[in-house]
């Protein structure tokens, strides 16, 4: 009988009374054959996982060889190494990392991450929701651990996501009632009356720009003698770092008396096709100009204290508005105005909607609102009373149209 070829599969019976299998599955880190092991009571047994083995060799299945992660260590990992910017947006990476760090290594983190099963997961997503959280954020959970797992697939560490096998959380849209045309006209009135940045819900009202991008807007990007407005940079939540080492004050680093900004100002838009130009209507124009000569006075006021940053949008000392007094200013504009209480981005389903009305062509939408697929249309745009109403006549007068005189018919 000739020699076995190097790396072929051989059986044999041990001294320890078991028969044993050792099948090379590919090369170690080190370049050394990875043979891997086995070992069974019977001959049969052992024949049955050897070709197992080679099967999952063949089918590029076998599990990368070196240390057993626990689903905690590789999570940490995944979000520390991997999952990390400019990798990815750093708004993505907080939102990983929030789901990492809360939800997912204190219910899942003990589990060999070879032996983490889908109805691990599923008991997870559904205490979550018993918590009191919503189905909104128990699919985040699932979309942040399918990533992870993802990428340990891809690296060899499991043969397989059992994610992918978990049934994620059922998500019901919520009902959105954009604001109709009168409904906008109040709230603009009420905007008039704001000590500054006015501008700033015509604009999001009249062109449907995300928080970030409407925040995000330099004077640089505005060209009011042409009347167009580039969308170039989005607003990012501030990060901050303690600034008290030598003192430290025993708050959160965001109450920090000294604290320091981490993380940049502004990061790109949301996607290529958030980076577009958008034409302002003659009295989007006339409201921009007259906020930058209330942005004058506010310059001159603060004299020394005024930080130039060339922001469209801006406290009274010149530094960019946060997202988060943004919020609540939407939210006090909504009240003054007399209206009901709405999410700050119904002013975007609102401005497409507007454009639904207009009868815009949906490629055109598509641009002034900055989406990547035509699906989003079907998202964004709704039916407004206004335009039921108008249906509704519309039918009424086809099916119920009186009949006319026979002089008329003659």
């Amino acid at each position: 009988m000739g020699r076995r070829p190097n790396g072929a599969s051989t059986i044999y019976f041990g001294g320890d009374g078991k028969w044993h299998g050792r099948v090379t599955v590919g090369v170690k880190d080190d370049g050394t054959p990875d043979r891997r092991h086995v070992k069974r009571k019977t001959e049969a047994e052992v024949i049955k996982a050897v070709r197992e083995l080679e099967r999952q060799r063949d089918g590029g299945q076998v599990r990368k060889a070196g240390q057993r992660w626990t689903v905690a260590k590789w999570l940490t990992h995944w979000i520390e190494n991997i999952a990390v910017p400019p990798a990815i947006r750093e708004s993505t990476h907080s939102g990983y990392k929030v789901d990492v760090v809360t939800h997912l290594i204190p219910g899942i983190g003990a589990h060999r991450l070879d032996k983490l099963e889908p109805e691990h997961l599923e008991k997870l997503y559904a205490k979550i929701q018993r918590s009191g959280r919503s189905a909104g954020t128990a699919h985040h959970v699932h979309r942040t651990v399918r990533a992870a797992l993802n990428e340990a697939v891809r690296r060899g560490h499991i043969t397989k996501n059992p994610v992918t096998l978990a049934k994620a959380p059922v998500l019901t849209d919520a009902e959105i009632e954009p604001y109709d045309i009168e409904e906008i006209r109040l709230l603009l009135k009420a905007a008039d009356e704001l000590p500054r940045n006015s501008a700033r819900w015509g604009i999001a009202l009249a062109l449907g720009l995300r928080q970030g991008e409407a925040l995000g807007l330099r004077w640089t990007h505005v060209d009011l003698d042409k009347g167009v407005l580039r969308v170039r940079r989005s607003r990012q939540r501030p990060k901050y770092a303690h600034g008290c080492a030598d003192r430290p004050c025993g708050r959160k680093p965001g109450f920090c008396p000294q604290r320091k900004q981490v993380n940049e100002a502004t990061s790109d838009t949301k996607s290529k096709a958030g980076r577009r130009v958008i034409g302002l209507p003659d009295e989007l124009v006339t409201l921009l100009r007259k906020h930058k000569a209330e942005q004058d006075k506010d310059r001159q006021a603060a004299r020394q204290l005024w930080q130039e940053g060339g922001w469209v949008f801006t406290t009274a000392t010149g530094q960019p508005v946060s997202p988060y007094s943004d919020y609540h200013e939407w939210k006090a504009l909504l009240k003054a105005a007399g209206l009901r209480d709405g999410r700050l981005h119904d002013a975007r389903h609102t401005a497409a909607t507007v454009l639904l009305i207009l009868g815009v062509p949906e490629r055109t939408v598509m641009a002034i609102m900055g989406w990547s697929g035509s699906g989003m249309a079907a998202r964004y745009q709704h039916v407004t009373d206004g335009i039921r109403q108008t249906v509704a006549r519309q039918v009424g007068g086809l099916i119920w149209e009186p009949e006319r005189s026979s002089e008329e018919a003659n």
